[in-house]
């Protein structure tokens, strides 16, 4: 193909059939947490519609206070034989999927007005803003095992690969995030190596219960949904204390999540033109990358969940970037929610098919 969006990608004996990724959007139509005979249609038309791999919304691991929605899925006990005709249906759709795994932290829920359950590092929404309860050491360790647990399952329901969620303020990030880690032991520390710790024991627990081979995924993010300009790493230097551990514990993968996949990560360094994070985090860390922030789209995904809607818009920007090894693959998010053929309809060049978002599209699942 000369369109570089459609040539396969391997990793770790996984191939995929082209470079798009359908991103993890939380849908909540999964009542009491289980994952029914509708979400496993959902995910099949997208096999389908011929996305290389798909990435499930986030899934709570077996950890009280994973999630803070109750229709959104859980990854344990009674939702597992959901998911494992989720798997069944995609690969008969021809398609290789992945679980994220997820611990919300002390993500707030309007719906959640008293919280206790919640746990995070430090009791901690964002700076100044007390949120649920404050991890003890043993909670730490049984939330490593949790998504180490929900790997291995993962892999003996026969998903593809594994996504861990250490991006957009929840669990994970709140580790690296110094405004909500106010920990006093060895999940804390000066420097961001210290402060992700916690992301590498996971990583280092899921590769133990997965075995060498399996594709491990993580997804990161600078920005927080508690405050959208923060940056975990300010300079390359900074950005290599943060990814090289995690690499090292390991992540296959690096699931570089920004509100806009055009913007440049340092424009002090490289330009308006310059490298965005995913290929900084290339750059740096030698591991395979996703891009992802509202691909083929008009308007961001932050502002489209809030009531805004987005047109198609152009592609050729993305594709230079891919095609120059900017990054390995893409995700592809809100334009997937509305039309499962999206991919096809690229690769087939109908792009005056392509459909809008509108917020309304959230209320059924296509």
């Amino acid at each position: 193909m000369t369109n570089p969006l459609f040539r396969p990608f391997t990793l770790k004996g996984l191939t995929l059939p082209n470079r798009i990724v359908m991103a993890p959007m939380t849908r909540s139509f999964s009542p009491g947490g289980i994952p029914g005979d509708d979400v496993a249609a959902y995910y099949r038309r997208r096999a389908e519609g011929g996305v290389g791999l798909i990435v499930t919304e986030g899934t709570g691991i077996e950890r009280t206070g994973s999630v803070n929605d109750d229709a959104v899925p859980n990854f344990f006990g009674a939702a597992l034989p959901g998911w494992g005709k989720v798997v069944t249906e995609t690969h008969a759709g021809h398609g290789l999927i992945a679980p994220q795994l997820w611990h919300v932290g002390a993500a707030i829920n309007r719906e959640n007005k008293n919280p206790p359950e919640q746990e995070s590092p430090s009791g901690l929404f964002k700076p100044g803003k007390p949120w649920g309860k404050a991890m003890a050491d043993s909670d730490v360790a049984d939330a490593i095992a949790a998504f180490a647990r929900a790997a291995a399952d993962a892999k003996r329901l026969g998903f593809d690969a594994v996504e861990l969620h250490g991006a957009h303020g929840y669990l994970i990030d709140q580790f690296f995030w110094t405004g909500t880690n106010q920990r006093e032991d060895g999940y804390n520390g000066a420097t961001i190596a210290e402060r992700g710790r916690f992301a590498a024991d996971i990583l280092k627990a899921v590769r133990e219960a997965v075995g060498p081979d399996f594709p491990v995924i993580i997804r990161i993010s600078q920005w927080k949904q508690q405050d959208y300009g923060f940056k975990v790493a300010t300079s390359p230097d900074e950005m290599i204390e943060w990814l090289g551990p995690l690499v090292d514990a390991g992540a296959d993968v690096l699931h570089c999540s920004q509100r806009r996949f055009w913007e440049p990560e340092f424009p002090e360094l490289d330009g308006e033109e310059g490298l965005n994070f995913a290929g900084w985090a290339k750059k740096l860390s030698g591991v395979p990358v996703i891009t992802v922030g509202s691909v083929g789209l008009s308007g961001e995904f932050i502002a489209g969940f809030g009531g805004e809607a987005s047109q198609p818009a152009s592609i050729d920007n993305l594709l230079e970037r891919l095609e120059k090894g900017e990054f390995d693959l893409v995700g592809v998010g809100r334009a997937l929610i509305v039309d499962p053929d999206w991919a096809l309809k690229v690769r087939d060049g109908r792009m005056g098919e392509l459909k809008d978002f509108d917020r309304s599209a959230l209320a059924t699942l296509v």
